[in-house]
């Protein structure tokens, strides 16, 4: 090996224009494309490059391809992408394929924040922020920030959303006055949008309820502008929106 090297995942897909048109929804540019000999495509975003091989009959849900993109600032890039995917579908896609996940911190990462764009191939791009600009490793003590840690690290990273559920939900049931708001807030929304991503939108709105009852101050509301924006997200919309 040399300095300096370049490398360039390959990942797989059904169809090279549904990839396409979808990276460059979230702010990349077309490199390459081809239909013969086989279907390929090529994206770029700032400096990294993802290639995709279509492969016909390919199904999305039994996808393993995944990488790692390591940047400084986890929310900027977030906010770009999610820019993109509300100017073309009004919000962000939470469940199902292709969806994205907001930016949090991963005990499994040393307290990195992370989020993931699960793409329309069933790939999984996971951007994390690089361990050398500042991470939080400080572990959460207060039970349900606990809960929700280990919750992430299942739904966001290991894709196992009913676990994660599971975990919040026995926590999220003992959660009492001593509860601090803040840490509340951050379990509902999340767990609300585990319902979501299991096809539960019942569950979704009940959560939701039991968030938008929570008593918050002004401070409170605007320390976490980004999981209530989350919220919002996750709320249904109504037929002529």
């Amino acid at each position: 090996m040399v300095a300096n090297e370049i490398v360039v995942p390959i990942l797989p897909c059904a169809d090279i224009d549904e990839i396409v048109d979808f990276y460059r929804m979230l702010g990349f540019e077309l490199t390459y494309r081809q239909l013969r000999p086989y279907p390929c495509a090529g994206v770029r975003y700032r400096d990294a490059e993802l290639q995709f091989a279509g492969i016909p009959g390919f199904d999305p849900e039994q996808s393993y391809g995944s990488c790692i993109v390591a940047v400084d600032d986890t929310t900027e890039i977030f906010e770009e992408f999610a820019a993109g995917m509300r100017a073309l579908h009004g919000r962000l896609l939470v469940g199902g394929i292709p969806r994205i996940t907001r930016p949090r911190k991963r005990k499994n990462a040393g307290g990195a924040s992370g989020f993931s764009v699960v793409d329309p191939g069933g790939n999984w791009i996971r951007i994390f922020q690089r361990k050398d600009t500042g991470a939080d490793t400080a572990p959460a003590t207060e039970p349900l920030a606990r809960a929700l840690e280990n919750a992430v690290v299942l739904g966001d990273s290991k894709g196992d959303a009913r676990q994660a559920a599971k975990i919040l939900d026995g926590r999220l049931a003992k959660a009492d006055a001593a509860t601090p708001v803040p840490v509340l807030v951050e379990a509902l929304v999340y767990r609300a949008e585990l319902a979501l991503r299991l096809d539960e939108p019942g569950r979704a709105e009940e959560l939701l309820a039991r968030l938008d009852a929570l008593d918050q101050t002004d401070a409170q509301r605007a320390s976490l502008a980004e999981s209530l924006a989350t919220a919002a997200d996750l709320r249904p919309r109504n037929a002529g929106d």
